[in-house]
């Protein structure tokens, strides 16, 4: 039993404004690719654990997390980092290694040409995974020859309106493999721990990928079904609203809150009535996934359906440059973006 034997392809996700009207290169150079992230607290000062500030240039997250236990003479789970990065760009990120009654060792000897050590601070606490308050990325798109007028207006619609929250192709790995994988382990391969968590994240984010291509095709991913749970933009905080009115609605309007769809799992999804009927028919059709999800013993959660992005600015060099800055709350995907305006290089990761 392997995932050769499985047929399953990821669609084409709908487009918001229409689609990209041209081809680009995605990280020709590092430094089209920039992104740091932000922390959603400031390290104390003292305490077990030396938060590391790290900048690194095509390295990715878990090698520098080896080579800092490796560095600090500690075992590979005393170190801990909030989110994963890309190694292909130069990116700003935080890890954690715990030191209990330990001084720091020279940090410098990790140093290389791809790797500069930004800060350091402790902390009471371990840095734990998703606790950023966002990125901002810096990018440069190569090769594109676009039309100007229809980019600057998705660009603008993007800025005022948001754009779909899609999970980014890589949380599916190469070719979908992650969620064959997990079709796989569902019919009963035994898989590795860490195996396990990816792909039941592929799983979960199909699912919700699925949920919310049915609303850009119907044009309700940036408002309101009756029966909807919204959540307040950049919060975990959300609430049902079984009627819409207009004091929502112009809540929406003004990106204060978003539609949500499911990421499966136990326990009531929240929604009911047309939000509820469309879910359960996605749901319905991919029972499989679903299945495998609450065999998994996975808790039923709530995922925005739009990002808004923070200070999203562009410009149009010559010879076919286009560069684009933005922040992105935690979880959401530049990728994810940049799809509505620019055709990437598919042999770019």
């Amino acid at each position: 039993m392997d995932s050769q034997n499985i047929a399953l392809s990821l669609p084409g996700w709908p487009y918001a404004y229409g689609g990209p009207s041209a081809p680009g290169v995605m990280k020709a150079e590092p430094d089209d690719f920039i992104v740091e992230e932000f922390l959603s607290f400031v390290p104390e000062g003292s305490g077990e654990h030396v938060f590391l500030h790290i900048e690194k240039v095509g390295e990715n997250t878990e090698y520098v997390a080896r080579l800092l236990a490796r560095h600090a003479g500690v075992r590979q789970r005393d170190v801990s980092y909030a989110g994963m990065k890309d190694r292909h760009g130069r990116t700003r990120q935080w890890f954690s290694v715990w030191l209990p009654g330990k001084e720091d060792p020279d940090w410098s000897g990790v140093e290389s040409e791809t790797l500069k050590i930004l800060e350091t601070l402790r902390h009471a606490r371990k840095l734990k995974r998703g606790v950023l308050a966002g990125n901002r990325f810096t990018l440069v798109i190569r090769n594109w020859q676009g039309d100007h007028d229809i980019a600057e207006r998705q660009l603008q619609q993007i800025k005022d309106h948001g754009f779909p929250n899609y999970f980014g192709e890589q949380r599916f790995g190469h070719q979908g493999r992650n969620l064959e994988n997990a079709l796989v382990m569902f019919r009963g391969k035994r898989v590795k721990p860490e195996q396990r968590s990816i792909y039941l994240s592929a799983a979960r984010s199909y699912l919700f990928n699925l949920i919310l291509a049915e609303r850009v095709t119907s044009q309700t991913w940036n408002t309101a079904l009756p029966g909807d749970v919204f959540k307040l933009d950049q919060t975990n905080s959300h609430f049902h609203a079984e009627l819409i009115d207009q004091a929502l609605v112009e809540r929406l309007e003004t990106g204060d809150i978003h539609p949500t769809g499911s990421l499966w799992g136990k326990g009531d999804s929240g929604v009911t009535g047309e939000a509820l009927a469309l879910e359960e028919q996605i749901i319905a059709e991919h029972r499989e996934l679903a299945d495998g999800l609450l065999k998994a013993d996975l808790e039923a959660d709530r995922r925005a359906l739009r990002v808004m992005p923070e200070n999203l600015a562009w410009v149009f060099e010559a010879d076919g440059v286009l560069c684009l800055s933005f922040g992105l709350p935690a979880g959401s995907y530049a990728t994810a973006l940049l799809r509505e305006i620019v055709d990437t290089d598919p042999n770019q990761t």
